[in-house]
């Protein structure tokens, strides 16, 4: 059996934050959603578990971080072309993002980027891995 991966993120407001995922085309499984924690399916093993703050609290001792202050993760998702980065972008700024950084070109590597209504951080990135440079 393959693995999954959980990427589980603390929120401040459960129908905010699903309403911005849902404006940038990501959806919930009903299952493993209710008023604590909401399961975004990114793909079909990728899910990233958005928990309110005290649910998110109960899973750890130490203190939770607030992303809009400090960096505690930096999620990154592969997109089929440059095109697809740009409207992920300007959806999510759209539905009150921001994009901390500039659109970062690197002929065989695009990526961009925004931080969600929480504060994480999102990079977004196309690759072609033929055009690549071999390494040395």
């Amino acid at each position: 059996m393959g693995r999954k991966i959980f990427v589980n993120l603390p929120i401040g407001n459960m129908e905010r934050s699903q309403a911005f995922f849902r404006s940038l085309g990501f959806s919930f499984n009903p299952q493993f959603t209710n008023e604590s924690g909401a399961c975004m399916v990114v793909a079909d093993d990728i899910f990233v578990m958005l928990l309110t703050e005290p649910f998110f609290q109960g899973f750890t001792k130490k203190p939770v971080a607030d992303a809009t202050k400090s960096t505690e993760v930096l999620v990154c998702l592969s997109c089929d072309s440059r095109a697809e980065v740009d409207a992920l972008v300007r959806k999510a700024v759209a539905g009150g993002g921001k994009t901390p950084n500039a659109p970062q070109d690197h002929g065989f590597m695009y990526g961009h980027g925004f931080e969600d209504l929480d504060g994480h951080q999102w990079e977004l990135v196309w690759m072609d891995p033929n055009a690549a440079p071999p390494h040395a």
